[in-house]
């Protein structure tokens, strides 16, 4: 036991001590002279490569903001079009006058959504626990994921999140604000 402890101290100590060399040399037999001195002769030329490469750098990351606001412009504008589908008290069930709306957002979602993943959030009104409703929410987004499916968006582009009754559009104490409610609501993301 004795022997593997200290076997083991003197490999850590061996591990931890590095390189007793703490002067790094630099080996500068390959760095033409003249070229050194025209550099530090001359600091306006120095200064003039430095700003070029900034400039262009700038210029890239400003391209790269740019492009990216326009992808994120564009998801948003599509993301507008896409219609909430709205669930009866206490069902899962797809009702008969969502349907319309149901292949609205199909035909979006392989069209002008095609090159972006689509989350589908399930929505509660507050009655019942919240246990059962997160997992009416996810029942209700798994129902609109089958239905997209269905119209033929490939299901590997769809994700499923359940908001249980954490995400209100309405907070009145009425039945027409409780409707507003229960419902899953389209995101794209890229």
């Amino acid at each position: 036991m004795k022997s593997i402890v200290i076997s083991s101290a003197i490999v850590a100590l061996l591990v931890l001590s590095g390189c007793g060399d703490k002067d790094p040399k630099v080996d500068d037999s390959g760095i033409d002279s003249s070229v050194s001195q025209e550099v530090v002769q001359d600091p306006s030329t120095q200064e003039a490569v430095q700003t070029e490469t900034v400039s262009s750098s700038e210029a890239e990351v400003m391209s790269d903001v740019a492009s990216q606001e326009t992808e994120t412009q564009a998801m948003m504008r599509v993301e507008k079009e896409l219609l909430s589908i709205y669930f009866d008290f206490d069902k899962f069930n797809v009702r008969s006058d969502m349907q319309g709306n149901l292949s609205t957002d199909a035909d979006i979602a392989k069209t002008k959504a095609k090159d972006f993943s689509i989350k589908l959030e399930g929505n509660c009104d507050e009655w019942g626990s919240d246990e059962y409703n997160f997992a009416l929410g996810l029942k209700r987004s798994n129902t609109v994921k089958m239905a997209l499916v269905a119209e033929g968006v490939d299901a590997s582009r769809i994700t499923m999140v359940s908001f249980g009754e954490s995400n209100p559009v309405c907070s009145d104490k009425t039945r027409e604000c409780w409707a507003k409610n229960r419902r899953v609501d389209f995101k794209l993301l890229p």
